[in-house]
């Protein structure tokens, strides 16, 4: 069985220990890995005071801020860390110059832990899945801009955006750092890679939209696959809505400081 520690998530799921703090971004302790590392520094020290780690394996979701800006901390304890290529790219916010990518450049982190890019599946524990690039059949969740080639700036399809997959004794438990390739994309990657059924999802869809027939159709096509849903961070509170009245007691609400058992 494996366990995921929420270490950075937009609230604080629980009262003890002590001194636990909240902010946007995202990191878990997946058994011995840790995926993503939140934005300040929070994850760092929410991981000390809830006894995990230290961490040998990071794997990061994608190269946005919220995800990679605490990694310094974990990178004293760390050898290895995976992400897909593209997550080095540069990542502006939307029709803005303000960045919103990973803070660090590739051979300054290749100075500090040997990095392994990749856009295919690969084992980076026993029985834990980097899923790589998702295929996307249906709608995805592209956020901001990019550079291309030429220089010039397009929109960013997040095509760094990766999952864990992990193998438990009846099906996948699914860790999502964002969902930018789109949860329902996320889901059947995951299924096609492990060749087994998907039964929880933890972590960060990016269901942002109102629109409440779109996040009702995600929701009971979910609903048909998986046995228990846990939104986490990038998570909107109409989505968040639905999900509960559609998997009512399959729906946990957690934060920091939550542990979910796969």
């Amino acid at each position: 069985m494996t366990t995921v520690t929420i270490l950075s998530d937009n609230e604080v799921g629980t009262s003890r220990p002590k001194g636990l703090r909240a902010e946007w971004g995202f990191a878990a302790a997946v058994g011995d890995v840790l995926f993503d590392a939140g934005q300040t520094g929070v994850a760092a020290d929410n991981a000390t005071r809830l006894e995990v780690g230290p961490f040998e394996t990071i794997v990061l979701s994608h190269g946005h801020y919220d995800h990679t800006s605490g990694l310094p901390p974990f990178l004293e304890d760390a050898t290895e860390l995976y992400c897909h290529p593209a997550a080095f790219e540069p990542k502006y916010s939307g029709g803005g110059d303000e960045p919103i990518g990973m803070p660090y450049a590739r051979t300054w982190l290749e100075s500090q832990v040997a990095v392994t890019t990749h856009d295919e599946p690969v084992e980076v524990a026993d029985g834990i899945y980097a899923l790589g690039e998702i295929p996307r059949e249906f709608p995805d969740n592209p956020t901001g801009e990019t550079v291309d080639r030429d220089g010039r700036r397009v929109a960013d399809p997040v095509r760094d955006d990766q999952a864990l997959a992990v193998e438990t004794d009846d099906g996948i438990g699914l860790v999502l750092g964002c969902g930018h390739a789109g949860l329902r994309n996320t889901v059947v990657h995951a299924e096609a890679t492990l060749d087994e059924p998907v039964r929880t999802v933890v972590g960060g869809t990016h269901l942002r939209s109102d629109d409440v027939d779109e996040l009702t159709s995600i929701a009971r096509w979910l609903e048909d696959r998986i046995e228990r849903i846990v939104p986490t961070h990038c998570t909107g509170h109409e989505a968040e809505r639905i999900l509960r009245e559609t998997f009512g007691d399959a729906f946990v609400r957690v934060g920091v400081g939550s542990t979910i058992e796969l």
